[in-house]
């Protein structure tokens, strides 16, 4: 592997104490790779909500997201029932959703792209107050 520096054979430069340790040469020692991150969007369903986490701006742009009606709550707890499917987008908040009949539960939060389906019965607990778009088919 070549070095990304180059001195002359057995010299250190002049910053460096004469004694400095020279790494050793691996054949498994690889440059390291620039790390990009990036935020993934990850679906998943559970208890037959759908959730969508980090969805793309051009998939919320496609689907007119910011033109949805906008919604809100402050922290509580109540029960809701969903006449029709709905798809919410959640620009703040934090809650978790209990389906009726189940005792476990699915956490939504911001950035969370959600489709509710026809039909479902379940109770809100909002931890932290809610601001969505949302959209009822």
């Amino acid at each position: 592997m070549a070095s990304a520096f180059a001195f002359a054979s057995g010299t250190s430069p002049s910053f460096l104490p004469s004694n400095t340790l020279k790494p050793k040469q691996s054949p498994l020692r690889r440059p390291l790779a620039a790390i990009s991150i990036r935020s993934e969007s990850m679906a998943t369903e559970k208890l037959g909500i759908k959730v969508e986490t980090n969805p793309s701006e051009s998939k919320l742009s496609q689907l007119g997201v910011r033109q949805w009606p906008k919604w809100g709550c402050p922290p509580s707890k109540f029960p809701w029932t969903y006449s029709s499917k709905e798809t919410c987008y959640l620009l703040e908040g934090k809650v978790k959703v209990y389906p009726e009949g189940s005792n476990d539960f699915v956490e939504i939060g911001a950035g969370d792209l959600v489709e509710f389906p026809k039909g479902m019965s379940c109770t809100w607990e909002v931890s932290v107050a809610v601001d969505k778009h949302y959209k009822f088919e």
